[in-house]
């Protein structure tokens, strides 16, 4: 079975790509909502955080994700200790899902795919690529934030040529050309390259 990587910067369109590949039947790991729901539920991994940002960072045993970002985006040291508490939890719970899959080929879904390492222990890497003013605009209204806000939490993530250049194949969501034959002719190559 292939593991196959997926990512792109914010706004990029990971998660309609990602779907696109569920429909067709490829189980997808989407590390970012997963490592969302541990940080809610491992509680070893939340005392540590509450550690790191004090009580604040949880409201109603609920992670409170507008202050860590309020904290992290405006701090690289503080996001850089906050990823090396949740990236290894996440990689583990994913190389756990990955060891009860049975298909051809999965996809596992991250933002920080590089930036985590945890692209290392994939076949091939899907980019996901998007110009960065439809990138700024779709979180802008996904997220309800300023364009000033997003900028600041872009700057803390690879830049997207360089994210590029790493990846094994890319998909462009730019608006201009459609998504669909792009996925499903990745599809079937990925097909061919399992089956050899």
């Amino acid at each position: 079975m292939l593991k196959i990587g997926l990512t792109g910067g914010m706004g990029s369109g990971k998660t309609t790509i990602s779907k696109i590949f569920a429909v067709l039947g490829i189980p997808v790991f989407y590390a970012d909502d997963i490592a969302k729901g541990i940080m809610n539920e491992n509680e070893n991994l939340k005392r540590r955080v509450i550690d790191l940002f004090g009580t604040e960072a949880y409201t109603e045993n609920s992670l409170n994700r507008k202050y860590i970002a309020g904290i992290v985006f405006k701090d690289a040291f503080k996001l850089e200790q906050l990823n090396a508490l949740v990236h290894p939890v996440t990689i583990a719970a994913a190389d756990e899902w990955i060891n009860k899959q049975t298909s051809s080929y999965i996809i596992k879904e991250a933002a920080l795919m590089f930036e985590s390492a945890a692209a290392a222990n994939l076949d091939y890497i899907i980019g996901v690529y998007a110009p960065q003013h439809l990138r700024l605009q779709r979180v802008m209204q996904r997220d309800n934030v300023s364009r000033e806000e997003v900028l600041s939490r872009m700057n803390n993530q690879l830049d997207e040529t360089i994210k590029m250049k790493l990846c094994d194949f890319v998909i462009v969501n730019d608006e201009q050309q459609g998504v669909l034959p792009q996925v499903l002719s990745l599809h079937e190559k990925l097909l061919q390259l399992s089956n050899n």
